[in-house]
């Protein structure tokens, strides 16, 4: 799993120097992608658009099924009394022969028959068969084939784009926290600080020298630095379960922070491109879907050709012998002749469906193209930034320590050392946050150019 490697633009920054830290900083992929890949394959709603892309193939599956024969076991069983019936005069008809046979032949070998009143319900009667049947022609089956396909690759799609939203989202959380982690670290240092300075005050007032309004503001700084570290770790321990709610782990596991900033790549902001993004390929499948429904309307009227073989046995009382042993072969048509313009009213409506469709792949074109370039300029932005809190870091440790020790030989004031040293942690505070904001920057533009890519 690794993310596409890009080059910044570096037109508004001094060229080298900043360029080589920015690619120091961007090294903590490696602990990050481990993370990436642990959430990829954990992730609950992940899972579920996962399964909904195993149900699409489903479908897919059925659709195609429908091109192989079906055979089915059928079955009638019928008994019946009453009801119409057909008077079959046999008795008239026969038996004068009857007795003019009788009396050539001296003989009653010809016996006489009684009329018939046959019932139109047969009685007894069953009717066991298999029967085949098979497709020749129907349209609809291989457009529903090709719709059903589309609907694998649309699902496939939105599977992607939520794995892209969410390599953004744990990025992003885990520089939250690392971000969080940091202040926890800078206010611990300023709070060794306003310690100090309260022990040192306290000495000075223990041996007269110092007023107590001095200790009393020292203390007053040291209680105000504790109030800020608390509501820091309280920061740090909510981003740490955000974190690993979005690899669905235990909300208090620890999270590595110790990465190394070793290789990483740096981000090219000179030219960007959206043609990789998802929503974009779901739209244009989501028309390709339309107009694939367009074309089963429009071939509605195309003939539908089956075919069918009755393989079988029917008689009365339960018998089966050679008579009651059939076959049955026959092709069916089917042929649609008027159906109250439903279907010209459905072509209308499915070309309207798709002229929808195209206004809205424009649209969100439009829309994710303004977005790159939102995110390409925030990342120029906060890397300028950061390389300005840099320089302002070093500039307020350097006046920090001269106040300092100006304070230790009785040369500045308390008023003047607190001042130095809120100026400090405040500046230490500008660039971790500045730091982490175009880390956040970083992996934003990345999500909006579809920059990473995935392990097949």
């Amino acid at each position: 799993m690794k993310t596409k490697t890009l080059k910044i633009n570096t037109s508004r920054l001094r060229l080298i120097f900043p360029l080589i830290l920015l690619s120091t900083v961007l090294n903590a992929q490696t602990i990050l992608d481990n993370y990436i890949h642990e959430g990829l394959k954990s992730n609950l709603v992940l899972q579920q658009k996962n399964l909904s892309w195993q149900q699409a193939q489903q479908s897919l599956q059925i659709a195609r099924s429908y091109f192989l024969p079906s055979v089915n076991l059928l079955a009638d069983y019928t008994s019946g009394e009453g009801g119409r019936s057909i008077a079959l005069p046999i008795g008239d008809l026969l038996n004068p022969v009857y007795a003019s046979l009788n009396q050539i032949t001296q003989s009653d070998a010809f016996t006489q028959v009684e009329n018939v009143n046959q019932n139109f319900f047969p009685k007894n009667f069953y009717d066991a068969r298999i029967r085949a049947t098979l497709p020749l022609i129907n349209t609809d089956l291989y457009l529903n084939r090709t719709i059903q396909g589309q609907q694998v690759m649309l699902k496939q799609y939105e599977l992607d784009a939520y794995k892209r939203q969410l390599v953004f989202d744990i990025k992003s959380a885990y520089f939250l926290h690392l971000g969080a982690v940091s202040a926890v670290r800078i206010y611990e240092s300023a709070l060794v600080l306003v310690n100090k300075n309260v022990e040192i005050n306290e000495s000075l007032l223990r041996n007269g020298k110092s007023l107590p309004a001095n200790y009393l503001r020292s203390k007053s700084e040291a209680e105000r630095v504790k109030a800020e570290l608390n509501s820091a770790q309280n920061r740090a321990a909510n981003a740490k379960k955000y974190f690993n709610f979005l690899l669905n782990r235990n909300l208090d596991t620890e999270v590595d922070i110790n990465y190394s900033l070793l290789d990483a790549s740096l981000l090219d902001t000179t030219s960007i491109s959206i043609e990789g993004r998802e929503e974009l390929q779901m739209i244009k499948t989501a028309r390709a879907i339309n107009e694939s429904a367009l074309r089963l309307n429009k071939l509605t009227r195309v003939p539908k050709v089956n075919a069918f073989l009755d393989l079988g046995s029917q008689a009365s009382d339960w018998k089966v012998n050679e008579n009651s042993k059939y076959y049955l072969v026959g092709v069916q048509l089917s042929m649609p002749l008027f159906q109250g313009f439903r279907n010209n009213h459905s072509i209308r409506q499915s070309g309207l469906e798709i002229q929808k469709t195209q206004l809205n792949l424009i649209n969100t074109t439009e829309q994710l193209n303004l977005a790159a370039e939102v995110a390409k300029n925030d990342l120029q932005t906060t890397t300028q930034n950061y390389f300005a809190s840099r320089e302002q870091l070093k500039s307020a440790q350097s006046y920090f320590n001269l106040v300092e020790k100006g304070y230790q030989q009785g040369v500045n004031t308390l008023i003047e050392f607190l001042d130095a040293r809120n100026q400090l942690t405040s500046t230490q505070l500008q660039q971790n946050l500045r730091l982490f904001e175009m880390l956040t920057a970083s992996a934003k533009l990345e999500r909006e150019t579809a920059s990473y890519t995935f392990e097949n």
